[in-house]
């Protein structure tokens, strides 16, 4: 175990090829209607914003779940409500959610296990993407360990879970400072070799740790915070659009700003967007997400079904060039 532990605020840095098919321009689209949630890719309310490319054979719909929210306190252990938490993740899918995001430090497993337990056997087309490199000794630390021995551990146990002889999108949780990032992407790249991993990505780097891991393997997806008021990952979003990198923006949803008044501008300037269009900040939130860039995967998280299917609601919604711009 790493002697340096820290919080999962303190942990997380802020700081091939894949096709974006964006589906409407800025200004164009409105909110979709119920009745247009069909199941069929690219077509359903998840699909409203189009969809996007981790690799030319593995395509989603560019509004995802992440599935950190369905846990206990601190995302730690079951949640209060199993049942809710798996008729919550079937409903994503009718939805026509087919990405979800994950990770083995999510309950610690627990996040995992719910999915398996809800959705398998799966269903044709949906991804499910998940990340090692971080340990929870306990519900408030976020320990990153990015060895080779432990990712090849947590992704054995992640293929047990989730019940898969390959995991369709491996990320690296976190950039290990006690182990070289060039030993961690290796034993992913073994690890692909095997079998075992279908593609790569990366999460909470740089942009130089993302050039280094590029150097080794093929990354298909960057995962860092990245929101209306948190903006650390600026350059790593351009290297993802010219380089056709899917950019998975966590935490999306700047809910802690908006709730402590930090960057008052901005989240005023945001709720004065969502009053005007007469959609909740949440859904503003994601559509500026969505119109920053066609990169973007935004995977909002809830325990709720009624934000689920707010959220997903918002890949119908762009904004214009004059909210982005009193955005900023």
């Amino acid at each position: 175990m790493k002697n340096r532990t820290c919080t999962r605020r303190e942990m997380l840095r802020q700081g091939g090829a894949a096709l974006f098919l964006p589906a409407l321009l800025p200004g164009e689209a409105a909110m979709a209607s119920p009745q247009e949630g069909k199941s069929t890719k690219g077509k359903s309310l998840a699909g409203a914003a189009g969809t996007v490319a981790l690799a030319p054979d593995l395509v989603v719909n560019r509004m995802g779940f992440g599935a950190m929210r369905i846990l206990g306190v601190q995302e730690w252990g079951p949640p209060p409500d199993v049942a809710g938490a798996k008729k919550l993740l079937r409903r994503a899918l009718d939805l026509g959610v087919d990405f979800i995001d994950t990770a083995d430090a999510y309950g610690p497993n627990v996040s995992e296990e719910l999915i398996a337990d809800a959705l398998y056997p799966y269903p044709a087309g949906l991804v499910i993407g998940t990340k090692g490199g971080i340990v929870r000794p306990s519900p408030p630390e976020w320990v990153a360990d990015s060895s080779p021995k432990h990712l090849r551990e947590a992704c054995h146990g992640s293929l047990r879970r989730l019940r898969l002889d390959r995991i369709d999108l491996y990320q690296l949780h976190a950039v290990d400072d006690d182990v070289p990032l060039a030993d961690s992407i290796g034993e992913l790249a073994k690890l692909q070799r095997e079998g075992k991993i279908r593609y790569i990505g990366v999460s909470n780097v740089t942009a130089g740790e993302l050039a280094l891991a590029r150097s080794m393997v093929n990354v298909v997806s960057v995962q860092n915070r990245y929101n209306v008021v948190t903006r650390g990952s600026e350059e790593l979003l351009g290297v993802c659009e010219r380089e056709g990198i899917v950019f998975i923006p966590h935490t999306p949803l700047a809910r802690r700003a908006q709730a402590t008044g930090t960057h008052k501008e901005k989240t005023d300037a945001l709720l004065r967007v969502a009053q005007q269009r007469g959609i909740s900040t949440a859904q503003a939130a994601l559509a500026w997400l969505l119109t920053k860039s066609p990169a973007m995967l935004p995977i909002p998280g809830t325990s709720s079904i009624g934000h689920l299917e707010e959220n997903v609601a918002a890949a119908a919604l762009r904004l214009t060039p004059q909210e982005m711009a009193s955005i900023g």
